[in-house]
């Protein structure tokens, strides 16, 4: 495990380990609510894991993009809902770095400000005098009942006639919550529809999408927003994973092979898979560590990361969903019967992880990319 670099990560990760009780007395609400319970969602938000990616100028920790994922990962090795929530919650607080200052001050002065972001459609805004009408419909809006700003991207057209993408900032109340989050894994994530009719968004309150402007000069709010984006959750899937290997490893220390007296951890096999688990795991995370520490390099260096480098880092967001999906399946295997039980946290280890893997940050399509790349062909896609 790479070992924190700050006391803000030593900080939240005692505050996830302190909450592992509440989350395991909770934790069948997750399922059957559909989010996060208030209790643990004040606990995070007082513990300031939404504001990972605050600007420091803004009183935030402004963590580098490794000790993001350190944070996360621990979160989601606890439980994969709160690392995904984390992960988009403590991400989208980098939004304060691309408003004016007195804009993401008003929004960060609320103590538990939690901005839900969807990527997955594309509204409309409308010029109007002072900012923007914008209506849409976007998906998967995690935490949804839990935030106090959401943000949608919605389509404009510019005064050459030209149409341009913006990332716009509604407050909770111009918003309407669809309640359409009946899925399998990441139940408790709450990663609702919303919608909003003719909303008014400020022009502060508004900025480019494809590439915005930072106000602040960190190298995270310069770093490309589409690797960004996919960073904030292609860290969950590997968070799952450990905490599978975790929990698995105290599972085959108490459960003995049906009608002997033998242990699971002291069946060859079983060995064999922890030791495959934990190869997987840790080549996956340093594949990952090691493509964002070349994207991190290049645009310090160069202003700009290389296609082929930003490539490369998608490349290893897939191979992240993969590995821990064949780890989860690997341990499952192993377990046997018992890890069909919801009472089982493999259970929900295998789902969880299916669910995250869908997710077009972590598509098998980013392998096609790189490959195109690597014979000499375009990348095949608009945007890497």
């Amino acid at each position: 495990m790479r070992p924190p670099t700050s006391s803000h990560v030593t900080k939240y990760l005692k505050a996830i380990q302190e909450l592992a009780p509440l989350v395991a007395e909770l934790r069948d609400s997750f399922d059957r609510e559909r989010r996060l319970p208030d209790r643990i969602f004040d606990e995070l938000a007082d513990a300031g894991l939404f504001r990972l990616w605050l600007p420091a100028a803004l009183g935030g920790p402004e963590l580098s993009p490794l000790d993001f994922m350190t944070v996360v990962e621990a979160a989601a090795a606890l439980d994969g809902s709160i690392g995904w929530i984390i992960g988009n919650g403590g991400g989208m607080s980098r939004a304060g770095a691309f408003v004016p200052d007195i804009t993401a001050r008003k929004w960060f002065a609320e103590p538990r400000a939690f901005i839900v972001a969807s990527t997955g459609a594309v509204g409309e805004a409308v010029p109007v005098e002072g900012g923007y009408l914008v209506s849409g419909q976007w998906p998967f809006g995690s935490g949804a009942h839990h935030a106090t700003l959401f943000m949608g991207l919605a389509a404009v057209k510019t005064d050459s006639g030209e149409d341009t993408q913006l990332s716009c900032y509604m407050d909770r109340g111009s918003v309407i919550i669809n309640d359409n989050w009946n899925v399998s894994g990441l139940r408790g994530t709450g990663s609702y529809q919303f919608a909003a009719r003719k909303t008014f968004v400020p022009s502060s309150w508004a900025h480019d999408s494809v590439a915005p402007r930072p106000c602040q000069a960190g190298l995270v709010y310069r770093l490309p927003v589409v690797s960004m984006f996919a960073w904030t959750v292609s860290t969950v899937p590997l968070g799952i994973a450990r905490g599978a290997i975790d929990s698995f490893t105290e599972l085959a220390a108490s459960r003995r092979r049906q009608r002997t007296n033998i242990f699971l951890r002291d069946r060859e096999i079983v060995q064999a898979a922890v030791g495959r688990a934990e190869a997987m795991y840790r080549s996956a995370r340093a594949f990952l560590i090691d493509a964002m520490s070349e994207l991190m390099d290049e645009t310090d260096e160069l202003g700009e990361a290389t296609i082929r480098t930003r490539a490369m880092f998608r490349a290893a967001c897939a191979n992240t969903a993969e590995a821990a999906s064949r780890i989860a399946h690997l341990l499952v295997r192993e377990a046997g019967a018992v890890s069909i039980f919801e009472s089982c946290l493999l259970e929900r280890a295998v789902r969880d992880i299916n669910a995250a893997s869908q997710h077009v940050a972590m598509s098998q399509n980013n392998y096609a990319v790189l490959g195109r790349i690597g014979l000499g062909l375009d990348p095949g896609v608009a945007r890497v």
